[in-house]
């Protein structure tokens, strides 16, 4: 059977399957209640792992072709299964789960299922064990969100089906299809708003089962050892991610890693201002974009993998780092300072250290890329001697030119065109100097002066990228702030400077004021109509309107130019007037 009708098949079964489940749990009252360290707020089904389950089976065992390799992994998992649905009714105990999940997998790769990573049997073992049980625990982690873990396990099914058929293992093709299209016919019903959820019986299924047939790939027989491992990792990072960042954030700030709580990635993008839709859709367009990067990689030479590889981990770092400094832990729970961010960067030396470490990275890729664009056709043997021979002046000449040039005195949130300066300044001396050193003590003849050239504006354009990264991210977010579910809706009266900056006030600090700004007012016609940061500008004919139909019951002036008529006006139409100011004391 070809592989879109195992998928539509197996589709078909778990759409079918998972109705039927969620019914009988309805029945039996077998639902998640709500919970404060959970996300969802009404009681929902749970046992949807059940219909994921067995429509695999049925499409694996019945219609698609020889898959014996893929038996003690699913044994494995179905063990794991099980223990997941014990876990369901019961709560077993982290570390018993986390035994349980290390004898699985050890009892697996000793089976057979394994990748010749490193060509020392002990390590390699011991790593496909890791990797087993580091996958079905961030499958786990991260079913937190509806439709989140779901739709990333059908995301890596693609690119994992991908990946085996550009090996020639068809067989491998049909598991990855089958898994997907039982998968999918469980998400119809998880989507949001979510009837139904997988449960631990379901997410340890599918991480396990993800993490054992990425175990299965023959890439490992003919590709470099670069491709055999980034390839399964690329494919499966957002869950590793969102593990990692759980585990660091809970780390630094005194919780236990397997402590639940509203503090996953989906969470951070929530609190941050998006919706629950638009968080789960970004994830599944980041996994996405990891997938098509290993692909990338599996078809590439090595030449690219070193530049294009650190590249994406520096961004998802950057992104990580970004999201840890989103307060989501209650103030009463966890001291406000507390944040993966501080940990960084809140004392001085520890946020330098980052930024040295971090433009070291780009130093040494923007060097590699500007060599790879000057060699299109290859790079030879010689320049690849000149380019390893050289990194470390490079290195040296560059880094020390952008300390000295005040690269590293600024706040990255506040990066302007000053810094900007200073960055492409520093890059300038440094690109200059480290030429002249390669140069010299290459006798004047070997290295290329156009690799130069390019590195100076790969350079100048990867470090003030970096720079303007906690400004950029934000654009890509809506204006509007997370709030509670009783902050008060309010009016800015003033759509000019001063406007802008109480509404990022508010954006940037919503708990501090418990506002949820709903528009602006301004009695400048030119500006009525039009949007500002997401919100319209409105007349101020129209606040008897907005009063009766968003209850607004507060205006916060933000202009001293607003005559005192008017906010009499304001007030006698039954809304309070607090006015913003700026006070030297």
């Amino acid at each position: 059977m070809k592989v879109a009708g195992l998928f539509l098949l197996a589709f078909a079964v778990g759409l079918l399957l998972t109705l039927v489940v969620r019914t009988l749990a309805r029945r039996l009252g077998v639902v998640a209640t709500p919970r404060k360290d959970r996300w969802h707020q009404s009681p929902t089904a749970l046992l949807g792992g059940i219909g994921i389950y067995a429509a695999f089976l049925v499409g694996w065992l019945g219609f698609a072709p020889d898959g014996t390799r893929l038996v003690p992994v699913l044994a494995g998992a179905t063990v794991l299964s099980i223990i997941g649905l014990v876990d369901d009714f019961t709560h077993l105990k982290p570390f018993v789960r986390l035994v349980i999940q290390v004898a699985v997998a050890a009892v697996v790769v000793y089976l057979g299922v394994g990748i010749r990573w490193t060509g020392y049997p002990l390590v390699d073992e011991l790593t496909c064990i890791f990797w087993l049980v580091g996958i079905t625990n961030a499958l786990n982690l991260l079913d937190n969100m509806d439709g989140l873990a779901g739709g990333i396990g059908i995301i890596s099914c693609l690119f994992l089906g991908i990946t085996f058929s550009l090996n020639g293992q068809p067989e491998m093709v049909a598991v990855c299809a089958v898994l997907a299209g039982a998968v999918t016919g469980f998400l119809v019903f998880n989507f949001h708003p979510a009837s139904i959820f997988m449960g631990d019986c379901g997410s340890t299924f599918l991480g396990f089962m993800l993490g054992g047939v990425s175990l299965l790939s023959d890439s490992g027989r003919s590709k470099n050892l670069a491709v055999v491992l980034l390839a399964p990792v690329l494919i499966l990072l957002i869950p590793i991610f969102d593990t990692t960042l759980v585990t660091i954030t809970r780390k630094v700030s005194g919780r236990p890693a397997s402590q639940g709580g509203k503090d996953h990635t989906s969470h951070r993008l929530v609190a941050m201002g998006m919706s629950e839709v638009r968080a789960v859709v970004t994830l599944y367009v980041l996994a996405a974009a990891s997938g098509v990067l290993a692909l990338v990689v599996r078809l590439s030479g090595t030449e690219s993998l070193f530049v294009l590889v650190p590249g994406f981990v520096v961004a998802i770092v950057l992104l990580g780092v970004h999201l840890g400094k989103v307060h989501v832990y209650e103030d009463k729970e966890l001291p406000a300072q507390h944040t993966l961010i501080t940990a960084l960067t809140h004392f001085g030396h520890k946020r330098r250290v980052f930024e040295i470490l971090l433009d070291v990275v780009l130093i040494a890729i923007a060097y590699y890329s500007a060599y790879l664009l000057r060699f299109e056709t290859g790079l030879p043997a010689a320049q690849m001697q000149i380019f390893i021979r050289s990194l470390p002046l490079v290195i040296v000449f560059q880094l020390v030119s952008l300390l000295f040039g005040g690269v590293y005195s600024g706040l990255w949130r506040y990066t302007g065109l000053s810094e900007l300066i200073a960055v492409v300044r520093a890059s300038v001396v440094g690109v200059a100097a480290s030429a002249l050193a390669v140069f010299a003590s290459n006798g004047f003849a070997g290295p290329s002066r156009a690799v130069f050239v390019l590195d100076l504006l790969l350079l100048v354009s990867l470090v003030a990228a970096s720079r303007l990264s906690f400004r950029l991210l934000p654009l890509a977010l809506p204006d509007t702030p997370a709030v509670n579910g009783d902050a008060k809706p309010v009016l800015i009266y003033g759509a000019g400077d001063g406007g802008e900056l109480l509404f990022r006030e508010l954006c940037q600090n919503p708990s501090a004021y418990n506002y949820v700004p709903i528009g602006f007012i301004d009695d400048d016609w030119r500006k009525t109509g039009r949007v500002m940061h997401g919100c319209r500008i409105f007349r101020h004919a129209d606040l008897p309107e907005l009063i009766r139909k968003r209850g607004v019951r507060e205006v916060l002036v933000s202009s001293s130019k607003v005559p005192a008529a008017k906010l009499d006006h304001l007030r006698s139409l039954g809304v309070s007037t607090k006015r913003m100011s700026i006070r030297f004391e």
